[in-house]
Parts: structure tokens; C-alpha cells; sequence
């Protein structure tokens, strides 16, 4: 019996002037097709701001904070955190006369958030708070907020003002979930804790050290910001939404990530020589004449799906009609 082809993986990223386009293609058939904007900041999932509350909603146990959105952001008491005392001592206590690094290790964790606490107790109009996007805005509604910051990375999500170590339920052996706790345990500073993901099992010390330091000096580069102005700004942004959509996706099958744009190209490849350096080589820079989604057949197939017939696997397909009544499907 003839064994199976081996699926060919790739990443085509098409950076354009106003957007950049990310086509996931399995065997040069197009599978998924991500979008994002390149012109100004859009408020999305992961940013990191510093905010100023703005009103106390005591009947809802919620607060409205400006991040700089023409719609002020929501957060709820129970979103806060448990040690978000923690981070506004360090708000407070930041500025250009002091050590930042001193201040972070220094500080007490505890005593941590009543759950039945009320949001009037903690939060007052015009203070400052450390938060980040869970919920991008919508419509009339401005973003959802937490104040309970994670970074999050390919094996690992690190916990500024945390105590935990936890380890994803995924990996199934006692022996490697004992590795991985007492590594990350010896390698983190103190007052970070950090969630240990799946991608993590039967990785390297070397991967997984580096991806925590790099973690750690995202947030710690922010502190810069922080002491120099207490005005509402933006602290740090997620990745984008490739090097977002590799940490999610991104395993051993990937057999190439082509780019058009030399500056996406770098920072792909440097965030894949960090998290697998041995795939460093898969990403490549294109060049050529004729457009990158034409090259690569994705201008088609794009067109395709938006038709009346979708062809699926093993030569079948599908035919969508709609008419005044429905949307037939057959």
C-alpha cells in the first residue's frame, strides 16, 4: 500500500501598504486567511496600557477606564487580579528618581483581592492602572480590560506579580511535568509566575530559558515608559498577528514561511530562531516580480471560495445560492 503524502506546510505573508495578509496553505490548497491592519494602532487583544480610571461603577462592580480609545474601556472588580495591589504600589512608587528593577523585587505579594470585595475599595477616579486588552472594542462598546498582565510566548506565559507555576494538563508524564516546574522555577525572578504550555513538553533548557528572557525584557522595557510619564499611554503591544498566529500554529510540519517585506521577514525569522532555531532557515524572503499571493496560487483561490461553487477535498464541492427566502447550500 502506498503510503500517504507528507504534508507540505506553508506561511504566506503578503505585506501591503494598508494591511498585511497571512495565508495558511496545506499542500498549496489555502486553508486559513488572517488579515490585519498596518495603518496606526488598533486596540487589539494582549496591548499593554497605562490607563486612568475615569468613572466607579459601583451597581456593576465595574470601573471605566481611558486607554486613549475614543470609548473608554471596561473592567470588572473580578478582573482586577488577585495581587493588583501589587501593581499599583509599583505604579505609584515608579519614576525617574527611582530603581524600577529594585521596586518590582522588593514588593509584597499579598494580601490578595477579597473575592466578594467592591470595586469603590480599590479603584478611584483619575488613578492610574496597569491594564490589557482581553476584548477588543465593538460597535458602541469600548475594549475589556484585565489587570492581571500575561505575556504570552510560544512554551510559556509569564505572570508579572505572580506566585504560580503551572503546567499545562496536556502533557501527561510526572517526569516531564516535574522537569519543566523545577526549571522554570529556577529561572524565574522573583515576583513572576508563569503558565508552562504544551508546546513546552520535551523542550531544551537552552529554548525555553531564552524565551523566558525574552518574555521578562518585553515587560521590563516598559518600566522606561512608566517612571518617565504617568499619562495614559500604550506600555508594549502583543506580537503581530504573524509572529501571533506562529506561536499558535507554528510545529515541526511548517516547511516554509515566505515574506515580501524586509522588515516582517526579520522579525519572523528572529522570533523562529528563538523558538525552534533549527527552523530558522524555513522562512524566506521574496523578491520577485509577480505578486506574492498570485505566485503562490492564493489570489485564486481566494476568489474561489467567494464564488457560488467551493471546491473541497477529494474533487467534491460545494454550491451556495442565496435567494429571498434562504441560503441554499448544496
Amino acid at each position: 500500500m502506498e503510503s500517504e503524502k507528507e504534508s507540505v506546510k506553508e506561511l504566506i505573508v503578503d505585506v501591503g501598504e494598508t494591511e498585511v495578509q497571512l495565508a495558511l496553505m496545506d499542500n498549496h490548497r489555502l486553508i486559513e486567511l488572517n488579515k490585519e491592519s498596518s495603518v496606526g494602532h488598533q486596540f487589539t487583544v494582549g496591548d499593554v496600557f497605562l490607563g486612568k480610571v475615569k468613572k466607579i461603577m459601583p451597581a456593576l462592580n465595574a470601573a471605566f477606564v481611558d486607554i486613549g480609545d475614543e470609548k473608554e474601556a471596561f473592567i470588572h472588580y473580578l478582573d482586577l487580579g488577585l495581587y493588583f495591589n501589587a501593581f499599583d504600589e509599583f505604579v505609584r512608587r515608579t519614576n525617574t528618581n527611582t530603581n524600577a528593577n529594585d521596586i518590582f523585587s522588593e514588593i509584597q505579594l499579598g494580601p490578595i483581592l477579597e473575592k466578594e470585595g467592591q470595586i469603590d475599595k480599590v479603584l478611584k477616579p483619575g488613578q492610574m492602572v496597569v491594564v490589557q486588552i482581553v476584548k477588543e472594542p465593538i460597535a458602541t462598546k469600548g475594549s475589556r480590560l484585565t489587570a492581571e498582565i500575561s505575556l504570552a510566548g510560544r512554551n510559556i506565559v509569564l505572570l508579572p506579580f505572580a506566585k504560580k507555576v503551572s503546567i499545562s494538563q496536556k502533557i501527561a508524564s510526572k517526569e516531564e511535568k516535574k522537569r519543566l516546574e523545577t526549571l522554570v522555577r529556577s529561572i524565574l525572578p522573583p515576583n513572576y509566575g508563569a503558565i508552562i504550555r504544551t508546546a513546552a513538553e520535551g523542550k531544551n533548557a537552552a529554548i525555553l530559558v531564552s524565551e523566558l528572557k525574552s518574555l521578562i525584557s518585553k515587560w521590563e522595557s516598559s518600566w522606561t515608559k512608566l517612571s518617565k510619564s504617568k499619562n495614559v499611554q500604550l506600555l508594549f503591544t502583543e506580537y503581530s498577528k504573524t509572529t501571533t498566529i506562529l506561536r499558535d500554529l507554528f510545529n515541526d510540519s511548517f516547511s516554509n514561511i515566505y515574506v515580501n517585506d524586509q522588515k516582517e521577514y526579520e522579525e519572523i525569522k528572529k522570533y523562529i530562531a528563538q523558538i525552534s532555531p533549527d527552523k530558522e532557515k524555513i522562512v524566506k524572503f521574496y523578491d520577485g516580480d509577480e505578486p506574492l499571493f498570485d505566485k503562490f496560487d492564493v489570489t485564486r483561490q481566494i476568489k474561489s471560495s467567494f464564488g457560488k461553487v467551493v471546491p473541497i477535498k477529494q474533487g467534491a464541492y460545494l454550491v451556495i445560492e442565496s435567494t429571498e427566502a434562504l441560503n441554499v447550500v448544496d
